[in-house]
């Protein structure tokens, strides 16, 4: 479906056209007319409508351009067939580069990140390079590395959004920096991945959680499960950061080349009879 007319001027007919279109496409996708994920950007396909009131936002507002893969409005997923034909090469480099200099702090983002239409379409869009003509850095690539500054050096969110809009001034014209700080944690916040604090005896004995989820004192050595002296009642003298499996399996099943590596060894078979790798043996 042709998508040129959400970058029109939201007075042409070529937009009021694509308005339209979207909405009959959403409402025959979807069976309903009367709560549909509006994609203006303010709503950012979170808030629910009717189509008349998507049709006033998205005439007030303006669609959110970055929502190139209508996934909440009953379009096919793409990234496993057309989007990832043109990362493919390089995709396992760029998710490394993601993880090594993306210092979020753990307060800045909602765990969100579990979405994998949301994910690809963050990959997809962060491959747009940074102004027309720039090779060395993508969209995704310049706001990583300035965020990792942010949380490095403790720049305050009004600062960071005020760096944006000086950066976005000294780039070419039609550079896809975000302007905010609230676009450019709406972009980052699919990188991040889900966790769990879990509390824990300060002598390592036990974590507070299923029978001792509740406990207040250490039932092997007895020592107190809160810190002691400290003017905030409640909080914990020893937290573990438990970081689930599953969902970064999730992640990285969602790259052909790493679900390759990650299968190699129920594929590999010997080729002379002999063992030559602990995937060889029957056990």
């Amino acid at each position: 479906m042709d998508k040129s007319w959400m970058h029109a001027d939201r007075r042409s007919k070529a937009y009021e056209l694509g308005v339209e279109g979207f909405l009959n496409f959403a409402s025959e996708n979807l069976g309903n007319t009367t709560e549909i994920r509006c994609p203006c950007v303010k709503c950012g396909n979170i808030r629910l409508f009717g189509v008349g009131i998507i049709r006033e936002h998205l005439y007030f507002n303006g669609i959110d351009q970055s929502y190139k893969i209508w996934t909440w409005h009953g379009e096919p997923w793409e990234w496993t067939t057309n989007a990832s034909r043109n990362v493919e090469e390089d995709e396992q480099s760029r998710f490394s580069y993601v993880s090594e200099e993306l210092g979020m702090d753990d307060n800045d983002f909602a765990n969100i990140g579990s979405d994998p239409y949301e994910f690809a379409n963050v990959i997809g869009d962060g491959d747009e390079p940074l102004y027309p003509g720039c090779s060395k850095y993508t969209k995704l690539s310049a706001l990583v590395k300035l965020y990792n500054l942010k949380a490095k050096h403790g720049i305050s969110d009004v600062c960071f959004t005020e760096l944006l809009i000086l950066q976005g001034e000294f780039l070419p014209k039609g550079n896809t920096l975000p302007s905010s700080m609230y676009e450019a944690k709406k972009t980052l916040s699919a990188l991040e991945m889900s966790y769990e604090k879990i509390h824990a005896c300060p002598n390592n004995c036990i974590l507070y959680r299923k029978e001792y989820e509740n406990a207040t004192n250490c039932p092997t050595c007895g020592i107190s499960r809160w810190k002691e002296g400290f003017l905030k009642e409640g909080v914990a003298a020893k937290v573990v950061w438990y970081f689930s499996s599953i969902p970064r399996f999730k992640r990285m099943f969602q790259s052909h080349k790493t679900a390759k590596s990650l299968t190699w060894h129920a594929a590999r078979k010997s080729v002379d009879g002999y063992m030559s790798h602990p995937a060889d043996s029957p056990s």
